[in-house]
């Protein structure tokens, strides 16, 4: 019987022939079938029907060049044929194509179906109590942590065998407190001026614009200030902490220390975790004074209040214990956010991807802590009084 050709041959003459005698469909792949042809190669095949056959031959001895691309499609119209009810018998392919054929036939060439997502109350309750139990377990893992943590900090401190690293602690202070002027300086100083303006525009109505210098002082000096500073910094440095430990993960580094003999906690986790502690309250107190004086400077210009009506409605509305309420937050702040950021950089593995993922999640983390623990702190100064 004649070869009949489905499509013209061109220049590198990969084709596919085809010859069918009574119920068997024999297939003839000739010439070049590699990723160059797979676009036309590819249109062939999807003509292709079996017209009765319930038998079929794949007979590639006159195939030239093979590579991935040509042998998927070829791969591909076996699988097309079995599921079509056709009997594949035979697949011959030169020898030294073998190790190709069978490397491809071990992966999964089914095209891709996704899975149906479950809906329902059922699996409501499945995502609810799996999400519960994945938050106790990463609760009780960080417990575990901060009582380790605590441990080698007390025995850095009181020990007198044990050195704590000066050098890297004066570090973490330098690259957590004294280059992150700028960027809380600036957000203190709009938010203050955000603040001045949108408290003038409300106390306006009453002629009350003097009690702006008031809402400026309580509010920044109590709550404000000292949550905005840390939020920056759990942005900034506790991303920064997971991301450097993490990629020290995925380099094995960490592994080297442990095999040296090195206490990981005391020299990744105490310098940055004690260094934050000192570092916080004195950006607290810097975005403090800034964001006052963004708040005279709105006040100077919209309320016509000069810097020394300023300075004697602020002197009159704070105390001491105002000024203490927000500084005494920051170092729980910072060892909040030094803690979690250690804790997911220790937990990286071995792959980029997952640097990225808790990175990520130790910033959420930390900013969750910071505005829980400021929620307990405010009730807790509420029935203090003070």
């Amino acid at each position: 019987m004649r070869n009949r050709p489905l499509a013209a041959p061109d220049a590198t003459q990969a084709d596919l022939h085809l010859e069918k005698r009574q119920n068997l469909l024999r297939l003839v792949p000739v010439g070049d079938w590699n990723v160059a042809q797979s676009p036309r190669l590819d249109l062939i095949l999807q003509g292709l029907r079996p017209d009765g056959a319930r038998e079929a031959e794949i007979d590639g001895r006159q195939v030239d060049e093979l590579d991935s691309a040509g042998a998927w499609l070829l791969l591909r119209t076996k699988r097309d044929l079995e599921q079509a009810g056709v009997r594949v018998r035979s697949f011959t392919l030169p020898e030294r194509y073998a190790p190709l054929l069978h490397t491809m036939e071990a992966e999964n060439l089914a095209p891709v179906k996704h899975a149906v997502r479950p809906r329902g109350f059922k699996y409501f309750l499945e995502r609810t109590g799996r999400g519960t139990m994945h938050a106790l377990g990463q609760g009780y893992a960080m417990l575990g942590f901060l009582g380790r943590v605590t441990v080698e900090a007390i025995e850095a401190i009181l020990s007198p065998r044990r050195e704590l690293p000066v050098a890297a602690f004066v570090r973490q202070i330098e690259e957590t407190g004294l280059t992150a002027l700028p960027i809380v300086g600036l957000l203190a100083f709009l938010i203050g001026v955000v603040l001045a303006y949108q408290g003038a525009d409300q106390l306006r109505r009453f002629g009350a614009e003097i009690f702006t210098v008031d809402l400026l002082g309580v509010g920044f000096l109590r709550e404000l200030g000292g949550l905005v500073t840390a939020i920056i910094v759990a942005g900034r440095s506790g991303s920064a902490f997971t991301a450097h430990i993490g990629t020290m993960r995925v380099n094995e580094e960490v592994d080297a220390m442990e095999t040296m003999g090195l206490n990981i906690a005391e020299v990744l986790v105490l310098p940055r975790v004690l260094g934050l502690v000192i570092a916080l309250p004195l950006l607290t107190f810097y975005a403090d004074v800034v964001g006052l004086i963004g708040g005279m400077v709105m006040c100077y210009f919209d309320l016509n209040i000069t810097v020394p009506a300023f300075l004697r409605e602020l002197q009159s509305a704070i105390t001491y214990k105002t000024l203490l309420v927000g500084l005494i937050k920051a170092p729980v702040f910072a060892f909040l956010i030094g803690l979690v950021g250690c804790f997911e950089g220790l937990r990286v593995e071995r792959n980029a991807e997952s640097v990225g993922r808790l990175t990520t999640r130790s910033v959420v983390e930390s900013i969750f802590l910071i505005i829980t623990f400021d929620a307990a702190f405010s009730i807790l100064f509420s029935i203090l009084g003070i």
